[in-house]
Order: structure tokens, then C-alpha cells, then sequence
């Protein structure tokens, strides 16, 4: 099965500064990988967010707030972490575009599974708060166009090795959307607790520092699955953050690249049941360049299995 590829090379004009993990780098990587792989990639130049599509999730203050803060020249420093170059905000609106994009082409039939390749991500940006290297929460967006599109029931699975905590500050009140999260705890933003339920549609699965993969496999597929497969969606996104990767310097896990292929799978296995099999997953983290590369390599070639 063809995997449509939503990117666009301007998100590489975000410019974070020497020594920042969240760099070019990254989806300089991540394209190079996908085009060593062989792999037969529908590949589609994304498109820039409209601001309707991104106050679904975000108040039009803070969307106006971030579209006129970016600097003519240098930079800005939005948070200890939140760097804005004048390329940020044209490449975080195509990166909640790609997203859009991908959710909307799934959705009308023009192909079932789609992998936005994109930067900054996105999980992190809370409605009124860009944090974490984030802006826009670009897969809540996604799931807000899908849900305005016609999806009754739209589900997330966050496999980044950091909580979503603004995809669930997004989702928490809205019995429509679900959010699974499997993620390290303790680790940064310190949100991702399983007693954070929303209105019953939040599923938190923290594991500990150095967590062997394969219970980081049976917290996913006894924890995360199950729900996911309860909630019967419409369509289901993927928050593919690959830092959970044993190479990545931000945090402490033990997975390799075929342990997000497995994932991947196990999302599939839900979506075949429950949508028809229709997955959109966008980029979020991963931070070493070769386990990213290598990591997102295997879960697209597991997305564009029959």
C-alpha cells in the first residue's frame, strides 16, 4: 500500500541556533532516510495551515499573538526551549498544514495511511501556550479537521518518548477525541500521570527510565491498544515521536527502530478493525539523527503494509 509524504523544505528555514537539539537536521535526516529506503512514497508538497483550521484548537488571540511574532531578522525566545527565526512560523503553519492535508486526503479516499515529515513539532503547544520547541498543535488541528470534516470520533496515539500534554489540554474536555500517550515519567513536561482522564477519553501510560522494550511493548499493546480499540474511531492519528529511541540524548529508553515499526503495526491492527484502516501520523521528536532516520524509515514502511 502507497504512503502519501506531506512535507515542504521551508520547514528547514526554522532556525533554532547552534546546539539546539530541535534543528534542520532532524528532517534533513528524516527525507534522507525515506529516500535511501526504496520505499514507494506518494510524495506531496504541503501546504500552509489556514487560521481558521488552527483556532479550532487554539483562541484566535494567541494564533494572531504567534503569527506576529516573528522577527524580521535574529530571533526570539518564546521559552527556555521555544526559539522563533523569521522562517518559524511559515514552517510551524506548514507543519499543522501537513497534518491537515493528510487527515483531509485520507478522509475523502485519496489514500488510506499519510506520513507528515515535518518540524517544529507540535504535541507540546498548549491552546494559549507554545512550549517545548512547539507552536501549534499540529495534530490536534488535524483532528479538529477531521472532526469538522465528518468524523465522529477521532483518536490519537502518542508514542513520543515526552507526554502531549497540549494534545491533552486540547482533547480533555471533548468525549469525541481520544488521546493515548505512552511516554518516560519522570521527564519533561512532568504532565502524563494515568490519573489524568479528561472526561474518561485520556489514556496515560508512563514507564520508568531504562524501561526494557519489551515492557515498553506490553504497556502499549495491554495499556494503550485495548482503549484505543474500546473507543472505536473514525480515524486515528499518530503523534510519531521516535526519542524513545536507545540513541536519543533527551531521554532514557531502550527501543529500536523495529520497535516503532511493531507499534505501528499494533495502531494498524485497531484501524483495520475499527476505520477501515485509515492512520495519519505526523513527526513529532527524535533527536539523534540516525535513530531518527532509521526509526522513521521503519514506521512508514509499517504504515504502507496491506
Amino acid at each position: 500500500m502507497s504512503v502519501a509524504l506531506y512535507t515542504h523544505l521551508d520547514m528547514l528555514e526554522h532556525r533554532t541556533g547552534e546546539g539546539h537539539p530541535e534543528r534542520s537536521a532532524r528532517l534533513k535526516a528524516v527525507l534522507a532516510a525515506l529516500d535511501d529506503s526504496g520505499l514507494a512514497l506518494d510524495r506531496r508538497e504541503a501546504t500552509e495551515a489556514d487560521v481558521a483550521d488552527l483556532e479550532r484548537v487554539h483562541p484566535a488571540d494567541y494564533v494572531a499573538r504567534i503569527l506576529g511574532a516573528s522577527p524580521a531578522t535574529g530571533a526570539v525566545q518564546l521559552d527556555p526551549d521555544t526559539v522563533l527565526s523569521p522562517g518559524s512560523v511559515r514552517a510551524a503553519r506548514l507543519a499543522a498544514g501537513a497534518a491537515v492535508q493528510a487527515v483531509r486526503d485520507v478522509m475523502a479516499g485519496e489514500t488510506a495511511r499519510a506520513f507528515a515529515a515535518v518540524r517544529p513539532p507540535g504535541h507540546h503547544a498548549e491552546p494559549n501556550r507554545a512550549m517545548g520547541f512547539c507552536l501549534f498543535s499540529s495534530v490536534a488541528v488535524a483532528a479538529q479537521a477531521a472532526r469538522a470534516g465528518g468524523a465522529e470520533r477521532v483518536a490519537v496515539i502518542d508514542f513520543d518518548v515526552h507526554h502531549g500534554n497540549g494534545t491533552q489540554a486540547a482533547f480533555e474536555a471533548d468525549p469525541s477525541l481520544f488521546l493515548g500517550s505512552i511516554h518516560q515519567m519522570p521527564l519533561y513536561p512532568g504532565t502524563g500521570a494515568p490519573e489524568e482522564r479528561g472526561v474518561g477519553n485520556i489514556v496515560n501510560a508512563p514507564v520508568a527510565p531504562h524501561a526494557a522494550r519489551e515492557a515498553w511493548r506490553n504497556t502499549l499493546a495491554g495499556v494503550l491498544m485495548p482503549a484505543l480499540d474500546e473507543f472505536a474511531p473514525d480515524l486515528i492519528l499518530i503523534s510519531a515521536g521516535f526519542d524513545a529511541h536507545r540513541r536519543d540524548p533527551l531521554a532514557h529508553q531502550s527501543l529500536e527502530a523495529e520497535d516503532f515499526a511493531w507499534a505501528t503495526r499494533a495502531v494498524l491492527e485497531v484501524a483495520r478493525r475499527r476505520c477501515g484502516g485509515k492512520v495519519v501520523s505526523s513527526l513529532e521528536g527524535g533527536y539523534d539523527l540516525q535513530g531518527l532516520g532509521a526509526s522513521a524509515v521503519a514506521h512508514v514502511q509499517a504504515l504502507g503494509e496491506d
